[in-house]
This record gives structure tokens, C-alpha cells and sequence, in this order.
């Protein structure tokens, strides 16, 4: 077996454990390559480097399945924290609110005052950025 031929068969052993186990350091440890070539050879084939990229991708979100199949099952079980963390990113009575109540006596804000309502509004992510509205 040719040099190449061996790390084709190696670059293909990481995908495939990257689709299983989508950390990089356990991935090389596993299949044997270390950190480092894998990324010199992310650097230098950027084939691998687009494949390499897909099987981590589909790693993340095998993970993400088992992960969200174990919350279920701890929400049968009656897991407290469960519940309140389905409900708290699933259900929208239960979201976090960000309330603000103020009195004013005079209604009509400055353009200073105007700016810096919107920068509030922004940095509190309750407004889109100039930047964000254009995507």
C-alpha cells in the first residue's frame, strides 16, 4: 500500500469517526493521526478539509438527537429539571421576559435620548442590529 493510498484510508477512518464522535481530539486519538496532521491535512487537501467538515457536522447533530432523546426520556420520567428546561426553550409562556416600565413626563425623546434607547434595545438583543436587518 501506497503513502497516499494510506492516508486516503486514514483521512477516511477520521470522517467516520467524526460522524460518531464529533470531538477532534478523541477522533485522532481513536484513528491513531494526531492533532496535528489532522490539521495540516485540513490545511493542505481541502477536499478533506470540506469532508472533515460535513462528518462533523452530521456528528453534532447525531449528538444532538441522542441528547434531546435523553431529555425526553427524563421528562417521562418526571425529571423536574427537565420539564423546566423543555419548557423554559420549547413553550412560550415560559421563556425568560424582559419587562421595562418607566414614567415619563414628557413623552418626546431627544435624538440623544433616541440613540440611546436604541443602543439599550440592541445591546439587550430585543432589536435587530443595522447589520443583522439586511441578512
Amino acid at each position: 500500500m501506497s503513502l497516499n493510498e494510506k492516508q486516503q484510508k486514514q483521512k477516511e477512518a477520521l470522517c467516520d469517526q467524526l460522524r460518531k464522535t464529533p470531538i477532534v481530539q478523541v477522533t485522532c486519538e481513536k484513528t491513531g493521526v494526531s492533532r496535528a496532521t489532522y490539521y495540516r491535512w485540513r490545511k493542505d487537501d481541502k477536499n478533506f478539509s470540506r469532508e472533515a467538515d460535513k462528518a462533523l457536522s452530521e456528528g453534532v447533530h447525531l449528538m444532538n438527537d441522542m441528547a434531546e432523546s435523553q431529555l425526553l426520556s427524563a421528562i417521562k420520567s418526571q425529571n423536574l429539571t427537565a420539564i423546566i428546561f423543555w419548557l423554559k426553550h420549547r413553550h412560550k409562556s415560559y421563556t425568560q421576559k424582559f419587562e421595562v416600565t418607566a414614567r415619563m413626563e414628557n413623552p418626546e425623546l431627544t435624538e440623544e435620548q433616541q440613540l440611546m434607547v436604541q443602543k439599550a434595545l440592541t445591546l439587550g438583543s430585543l432589536v435587530p442590529t443595522k447589520k443583522s436587518s439586511k441578512k
